[in-house]
């Protein structure tokens, strides 16, 4: 029996951010370090996950907006890996609170305003259908961890903790968690901070960080 944490977001009420370094520079790479960064503010964090891929120095490896400031950009060629598994995708959020997960060149065609956006690949789920090249029965199987955006708006953070493949994770998203769209973000630095769960993961350090914090006054 597959196992999965799930957490869900409305975006209207709840801000979604993504982090990835502190003032200088540093790649915050684990919960601790951003949490001490968000001390400073008055906050702290409330449910934080890997935000996506990244290459060895930690650095977004697609498109990547903080703050409505674009620190890495769009890529849509076809590549190796997963990443490079088209159609892949960008889960934004603008500045109104909507949320959506929109295919790669979709996106790029359509250049929307983005308060955060994070790049990854495969989409599992794309207007309600799975990726054409997941394997039902195949043995590739992760630890993995992904969002969808449901037709109410509403966001769903998710972390398998038990193994799965690709279509086993996106049969999840389409048809249990109802999510049309659906974007894979990570599979071997998976990594879940939940305030409310009483979990916070270590492991290997990672790139973005996507999550919500919350004042602690």
């Amino acid at each position: 029996q597959n196992r999965y944490s799930v957490c869900v977001i409305d975006p209207k009420v709840e801000t979604i951010d993504l982090w990835l370094a502190d003032e200088s520079g540093a790649v915050y790479g684990n919960f601790a370090p951003l949490n001490a960064a968000l001390a400073k503010p008055g906050q702290t964090l409330d449910l934080a996950m890997t935000g996506g891929m990244s290459h060895p120095d930690r650095r977004p490896v697609g498109l990547y907006i903080a703050d409505g400031q674009q620190v890495a950009p769009i890529v849509t060629r076809e590549g190796p890996g997963n990443f490079g598994l088209l159609p892949n995708g960008v889960f934004c959020v603008d500045h109104d609170g909507t949320a959506r997960g929109i295919e790669s060149r979709a996106f790029a065609a359509e250049d929307p305003a983005c308060r955060i956006a994070t790049q990854s690949g495969p989409m599992l789920v794309l207007d309600g259908a799975l990726h054409p090249a997941f394997i039902q029965d195949s043995d590739s199987r992760l630890l993995r961890n992904a969002i969808g955006v449901r037709d109410d708006g509403m966001v769903l953070f998710a972390l398998a903790d038990t193994p799965v493949n690709f279509h086993t994770l996106a049969t999840y998203f389409r048809d249990t968690l109802k999510t049309p769209n659906a974007l894979f973000l990570e599979g071997r630095v998976v990594r879940l901070f939940s305030e409310e769960l009483g979990r916070a993961d270590l492991g290997r350090p990672m790139g973005p960080i996507i999550g919500v914090a919350r004042s602690v006054n």
